[in-house]
């Protein structure tokens, strides 16, 4: 009896030292997902914010008729057409045609094309722009999905605020692997609105929620809880600060100003 009572608890220790032993790979496997999910974020976030910048720059060129004149006459610069999508002035259709491969003043080379659809003047109030991308890359990422952005106005410093939206958004890899990803934000245009033509010198600030799923399924959802500081050229996020849930695992911030991940109080870096 006396053996029976031991070799029964022995049981229960090893059951017990087991599941405590599974909890804890559980719980390392997730912050190992996290952090994988939460690098590809990071990729897929960049090339997008790119493509956004690719669409505006082109409605801005688009709009400005003696630009479209000299990039008609040269073979290193993206071929755009603008015509009436009706018989009314607006809305426009623009086509920006990056053929077999351009590199921009940004250094990201761009091929494929992107389709836009302007309701009004770029900087004018209440236009919209829906882009839409073909067989188009960024440093050999193809970029998928509609990007939609709403001028809303100046807000009560003066700067131009837009509404942008991202729906469908796939970025596939160079090695064929698939990331979705979702946006939701206002972007506030605090540096270089007076200079439309240059993109150098543009700098934003982004609010908002994004999402999105990894290549390996893991979904994520972020959370802008600081604005986000983004500055085109070198490309850069300076500031600004995310919460995030990565499949069921919460507390997790991002933090650009110090470059650092932190799950669970350890950190690691962005």
């Amino acid at each position: 009896m006396k053996n029976s009572s031991l070799v029964l608890l022995f049981a229960m220790l090893l059951i017990t030292v087991s599941c405590e032993l599974k909890e804890e790979i559980d719980q390392v496997s997730q912050k190992s997902n996290a952090i994988e999910a939460l690098a590809e974020y990071t990729m897929v976030s960049k090339q997008f914010n790119k493509a956004s910048t690719a669409s505006s720059n082109s409605v801005v060129l688009a709009e400005d008729t003696e630009m479209q004149a000299q990039l008609k006459n040269t073979s290193s610069q993206a071929k755009i057409s603008v015509q009436p999508v009706g018989d009314s002035p607006w809305p426009i259709l623009i086509t920006v045609d990056f053929g077999n491969g351009i590199t921009g003043v940004d250094g990201v080379t761009r091929k494929g094309k992107i389709h836009i659809e302007s309701t009004d003047w770029y900087k004018s109030e209440g236009s919209i722009h829906v882009t839409s991308f073909e067989d188009y890359y960024q440093d050999d990422y193809k970029v998928e999905g509609f990007h939609i952005e709403e001028n809303k106005g100046e807000n009560i410093d003066g700067f131009l605020e837009f509404e942008v939206e991202i729906k469908n958004g796939q970025l596939i890899k160079p090695d064929g692997k698939m990331i979705e990803f979702t946006q939701h934000t206002s972007r506030t245009w605090i540096k270089g609105a007076s200079t439309p033509l240059n993109i150098l010198d543009d700098e934003y600030y982004i609010e908002g929620v994004q999402t999105g799923v990894s290549s390996k399924g893991v979904n994520y959802a972020l959370q802008i809880t600081s604005p986000l500081h983004l500055v085109l050229y070198p490309w850069q996020i300076k500031d600004g600060e995310m919460l995030v849930n990565v499949d069921g695992l919460n507390g997790i911030e991002l933090n650009y100003a110090t470059k650092k991940i932190t799950i669970g109080g350890l950190s690691y870096p962005l």
